[in-house]
């Protein structure tokens, strides 16, 4: 796995969600039976938790932000974050897999 697959993987969920507005993010996702906002908050947790434990570094909690517009831009950056942290393939793997599964979750 390579940092471009996990790129593409976020680019995917992103055009997907880019454009909703606040009642899409509030309604229930597709599994799970939590609000789609939720579901993606916990993504963005996850993938900041692989790129502190790749960089080395202790792991901290996410904002969850008033607005849940801002979660894309969110999940972009701790992507970037994980990617320059230089983490192995199966690192990346796991990452981009979580971005397929809450993609296809939405």
């Amino acid at each position: 796995m390579s940092a471009g697959e996990l790129d593409k993987a976020v680019q995917l969920l992103v055009r997907q969600v880019g454009h909703w507005e606040q009642p899409r993010w509030a309604a229930v996702a597709t599994t799970g039976n939590v609000p789609r906002a939720d579901l993606m908050h916990r993504l963005v947790q996850e993938i900041a938790n692989l790129a502190a434990d790749a960089e080395g570094a202790p792991r901290r909690v996410v904002p969850r932000l008033d607005n849940d517009l801002a979660l894309p831009d969110q999940l972009r950056v701790v992507a970037a974050d994980l990617v320059a942290a230089g983490p192995g393939a199966e690192v990346l793997a796991r990452a981009a897999a979580e971005v397929t599964a809450t993609r296809s979750a939405l």
